[in-house]
């Protein structure tokens, strides 16, 4: 690979030639208020999101970040999680290509999650629209946009307001807006063609764009198609997450464990090294006798010694870092004149994506019919001699191998998913001053999902053969197992006996009937017009889960889902102004009511906007915004099912029934399983959200600015916590409460009745309820300088950076405030972002060097922070005529591994959410124009 470090090397020399000059410089229109052209409008007259009234400036009382399809080629975005993991403000975590929830839950989709308030909370629109969501929920809860499916190639820019917005917007839009406008204008034809391939091997991709347009007397349209072929990249095919052994803690640098048995103790049973020599040709010939220390026990002298096992160290990187994606996206933007001031449009986006990911190897224990997977079975043939007490108790655990899977593509999860957006319409001019659109739009969003998954009859009896009866003195299962079953490898046909696809086909949709009118000049003042603007809308949304109905109850090892379907209908009506004060001062404001219907609820929630920008001289303006926010109830957290995931927490009466301290208690850390449910009297979330600063243009080739923010959440909804209902239920039962809370408490904690595990916790039944708030505050910051030379081109220096002072939830009234970005407050964000991006243009040629920097991160342990982490794109672009321009990208320039974590005992030993393994790429881009204005 000498000849692909030369050429990074070389780029990274013709860009940095640019430094010495153009110290102070910046270019590119990121991070400039987004701003389009409207029909009807008068000359120079712009729509900024987060207003429906077109104005003159650009800038208005709130900060608006805008990356245009040339910001995305300079700085190296090849997708539109790549741009929006560059914004500053979009500061949460969120779901890689390689999360291991997302690919449980909601495989293939991507989040944004602006100011850290969770990706719910960010309203994400398409062309200044709603789009429907993804069609599972996020983490089993909440509804949230898919950004995966939006096709990069096609964007026109990417528009970024932070802070509420409902009073233009309605519900969502607490932490922000996010808005994606594709291509609008006919401007000739355009063709794209992008390669990219990784410098260690795998993920490779192409990518092909088309976009033409046209316009024949009244009828105009733009249309375009971008094509998607993605291939995997594995977690083997790099050294730092190719084996157990790369775990910086010696106690889980170890081989998996394919093949182990167990006593009631949880003690390791030597399976003998000559057992696992005959497995040695499993995952890939690395299966081996491995050793764990002291989790063996040694009978006869009353000591733990080292556990043995069969295992591979090798047998952890089987999951994809990069999805395999084959995807096909459409869109059109087509419209025809009736008039000079009635114009018909239709607006139509449409997805396909054909998406594969492994997630990891499935694996085998028993699970017994009431759903306990402690694992434990009574097994006559297993010596007494082998255990401690002398109780034939047995616990097998099996891994399964590529061999035994007939090819890892055998275990990929598959997500099949279709997309689309259309929207009719009519707009136009009223008399000589009034400006009005009505449009009808339907989104929907549907999947067909298959998950790989392990069947508990065929499994428990292929493994143990048939239950004999239930052994009296312990209260467990008999079976007359044979431990030659353990030890034996599986044909691929007798793993496909055990295995099934459970298939899910979720789906979600929105209706909404929308009606604007606007206008410059409502009245005249002394300092100039008030404009005006109002909008009414009505319409519905819904979804459906349709999981596999096996899924619903004790079918698949590991897995108890839950069901969800619901609609709710809504109508909203807002109204906004804009006031010039005086010649100096604009004040603005907006008010919207929106009421909710759903499962025989309803609710209505009124919002407001109040903003003002102070323009001292020319050059300067001081502005500032105060807005009130609310987001309607998640579908699912109303809807949701009954459905169980696995848990675990303190039994706080078992412990006070022994008279035990909590820390010396042997009940301090138990499993069990948590049984969800919807709630239908759910509430909406509400906050508000405050931002004041300044925008400085001393000249049309330097502009900075500052801005400050707050955002408070109230209401906010959560699953009800565990351990208070723990704790409630343990003092309810000692002091015989009968209040509504002890009453509760007792009846959502179900206990064994009988058996081995009478007494102890079986499940505790849980609900999302409104009890949270939130609160974060900090600064944005962001500055653009253009330098023209004589002779040696043009330097421009991009610069945005976001501080968080403070950022704190509190879960329950009298909890304590939790700080999300101390190291142990069990969240994983970051205090600061920034972005920079310099670049050199020559005319034909061009470079941009971009850097991101994510600041210190808590350890994998919460006992302090990482150190922060750089990360560097390089492109270029040259011309070769005025219409094919040649650009080259390299991604990750310097080659950079995630930030080394010596706590992170995990897999794949770094977090998931900020960084990834795949190391150095590079892409190249070939561009073809025909027609229309000159690249």
């Amino acid at each position: 690979m000498r000849h692909t470090k030369f050429t990074a090397l070389a780029l990274a020399g013709a860009s940095l030639i640019a430094l010495p000059v153009a110290a102070m410089a910046q270019t590119s229109d990121q991070n400039v208020p987004a701003a389009s052209q409207e029909a009807g409008e008068g000359e120079g007259q712009i729509v900024v999101l987060g207003s429906r009234i077109p104005r003159i400036q650009a800038e208005g009382p709130a900060p608006v970040t805008t990356i245009t399809a040339e910001d995305i080629l300079r700085n190296g975005y090849q997708s539109v999680p790549d741009v929006l993991k560059a914004i500053t403000q979009n500061g949460g975590e969120t779901q890689s290509q390689q999360s291991f929830s997302g690919a449980d839950f909601t495989p293939g989709a991507q989040q944004v999650d602006l100011r850290g308030l969770g990706p719910n909370h960010t309203l994400v629109l398409v062309n200044g629209r709603r789009i429907a969501d993804f069609p599972l929920p996020f983490g089993g809860n909440s509804n949230f946009t898919d950004i995966s499916n939006i096709p990069v190639g096609l964007i026109e820019r990417v528009e970024v307001l932070s802070g509420s917005a409902s009073a233009i917007y309605g519900s969502d839009a607490i932490s922000g807006v996010v808005n994606f406008q594709l291509k609008s204008k006919p401007d000739g034809t355009r063709i794209d063609y992008r390669a990219g391939f990784t410098e260690h091997g795998g993920g490779n991709s192409q990518r092909l764009s088309l976009t033409t347009g046209w316009e024949t007397g009244g009828f105009h349209g733009v249309v375009g198609v971008e094509l998607l072929d993605q291939r995997p990249l594995w977690a083997y095919q790099r050294k730092l997450q190719d084996s157990s052994l790369d775990s910086p803690s010696r106690s889980t640098a170890i081989a998996r464990r394919n093949f182990l048995r167990t006593d009631e103790d949880n003690d390791y049973l030597d399976p003998g090294a000559s057992v696992c020599a005959s497995l040695s040709r499993l995952n890939g010939g690395s299966t081996y006798y491995a050793t764990r220390p002291e989790y063996g026990y040694d009978i006869a002298n009353d000591e733990y010694i080292d556990g043995h096992y069969c295992g591979s160290d090798k047998a952890i990187g089987y999951g994809t870092t990069i999805s395999r994606r084959r995807a096909i996206s459409g869109y059109g933007a087509i419209g025809y004149d009736l008039s000079d001031k009635a114009k018909l449009f239709l607006d139509v986006q449409a997805s396909y994506s054909d998406l594969k990911l492994f997630r990891d190897v499935l694996d085998w224990q028993y699970v017994a019919p009431d759903g306990n997977e402690e694992g434990t079975f009574f097994n006559p043939n297993m010596p007494t001699d082998l255990t401690y007490s002398g109780a034939q108790l047995d616990n097998w655990y099996r891994l399964f191998t590529p061999e035994e899977m007939g090819g890892l593509d055998v275990g990929m999860t598959r997500n099949r998913s279709v997309s689309y957006n259309i929207t009719p319409g009519i707009k136009g001019q009223l008399g000589a001053k009034w400006n009005y659109e009505f449009s009808v739009n339907h989104a929907e969003y549907s999947s067909k999902i298959g998950f790989p998954q392990v069947v508990i009859d065929k499994s428990n009896a292929f493994f143990l053969g048939q239950q004999q009866g239930i052994d009296p003195a312990s209260g467990y299962a008999i079976f007359n197992a044979d431990i030659n079953r353990l030890y034996k490898p599986l044909t691929p046909a007798e793993y496909a006996s055990i295995t099934a696809i459970s298939t899910y086909r979720p789906k979600t949709w929105v209706n909404n009937v929308s009606a604007t009118i606007n206008t410059t000049s409502l009245f005249q003042l002394p300092a100039g017009p008030v404009g005006f603007a109002a909008v009414a809308e009505v319409g519905n949304q819904g979804y459906e889960i349709n999981p596999d109905p096996l899924a619903l109850g004790q079918y698949y090892v590991g897995l108890v889902d839950s069901d969800g379907h619901g609609t709710r209908q809504h109508w909203g009506v807002g109204g906004e102004l804009r006031v010039p004060a005086f010649t100096f001062l604009e004040l603005s404001g907006a008010g919207r009511y929106d009421h909710y219907d759903f499962a025989g609820n309803g609710f209505g929630k009124f919002t407001y906007n109040l903003g003002a920008e102070l323009r001292p001289m020319k050059s300067l303006l001081i502005r500032g915004a105060y807005g009130t926010g609310f987001r309607a109830p998640d579908l699912h957290y109303i809807f949701k099912g009954p459905g169980n995931t696995h848990t675990g927490g303190t039994d706080y009466y078992l412990c006070q029934q022994g008279g035990e301290d909590i820390g010396d208690c042997q009940f301090d850390d138990v499993d069990f399983i948590a049984r969800h449910n919807g709630n239908r009297r759910l509430r909406p979330e509400t906050s508000s959200s405050l931002n004041g600063g300044f925008f400085f243009q001393p000249s049309r080739n330097f502009d900075f600015s500052a801005d400050y923010f707050r955002v408070k959440m109230k209401n906010q909804v959560l699953n009800m916590n565990i351990d208070t209902i723990l704790r409630d239920e343990a003092e309810c039962r000692a002091t015989s409460g009968t209040t509504p809370t002890c009453l509760d408490a007792i009846a959502r904690v179900q206990r064994y009745a009988s058996g081995a595990l009478a007494g102890e916790i079986q499940s505790v039944s849980i609900n999302p309820i409104n009890i949270a708030e939130e609160t974060t505050d900090g600064v944005d910051i962001a500055a653009h300088l253009r330098v023209p030379t004589a002779g040696i081109g043009r330097f421009s220096l991009a610069a945005s950076y976001t501080h968080v002072f403070n950022h704190t939830v509190r879960q329950y009234p009298g909890d304590p405030i939790v700080d999300k970005l101390a190291f142990d407050s069990g969240y994983y964000i970051p205090r600061d972002k920034g972005t920079a991006s310099l670049t050199w243009d020559l005319g034909k040629f061009s470079t941009t060097l971009t850097g991101q920097r994510l600041s210190r991160l808590p350890d994998y342990a919460e006992e302090g922070y990482i150190k922060a982490s750089y990360l560097f794109n390089l492109s270029a672009q040259y011309s070769i005529t005025e219409r094919v321009r040649l650009s080259g990208t390299v991604n990750n320039l310097f080659d950079q591994n995630p930030i080394k974590d010596r706590t992170y005992s995990a897999y794949p030993y770094y977090d998931i959410s900020w960084f990834d393994g795949v190391g150095r790429s590079f892409y190249v881009q070939l561009t073809y124009k025909m027609g229309g204005a000159k690249l």
